[in-house]
């Protein structure tokens, strides 16, 4: 069973950094997308960074592009996202999430299969 549990959120003055992590578990598939997307109150959720698991190759989303990174440490199962220079219409509940792929990684959320309960980021 797959298990994704993001942590590391919290409140942050604009300008300021946070770096969150997403720890999974039975995932045993070798082609895989793993993201990170973010939801505001009364807003849709949208994607903010993927990463694909061959290669590396990444894809973000347009007003986090220069801000934010998306890395991942295999050893340890788990995938980070460095977010800097934040700003307050970056706050949001930010969920981990994972799908089966053979290529590109896409941020369309109906795309991925595996949710992590999310974690609350707050900049004011």
């Amino acid at each position: 069973q797959v298990q994704l549990v993001e942590s590391g959120g919290g409140l942050v003055q604009p300008g300021g950094s946070l770096r969150l992590s997403c720890a999974a578990s039975g995932y045993t598939y070798s082609r895989y997308c793993m993201g990170w997307f973010r939801q505001a109150p009364g807003k849709e959720r949208e994607g903010v960074a993927a990463r694909y698991s061959r290669g590396g190759s990444t894809n973000y989303a347009a007003s986090v592009k220069g801000r934010f990174t998306i890395s991942q440490d295999n050893a340890k199962n788990t995938l980070y996202l460095q977010m800097d220079s934040l700003k307050p219409e970056d706050t949001a509940m930010y969920y981990c999430a994972a799908r089966v792929s053979s290529s590109w990684c896409t941020l369309t959320a109906q795309q991925y299969n595996y949710w992590g309960q999310g974690t609350q980021v707050t900049v004011s």
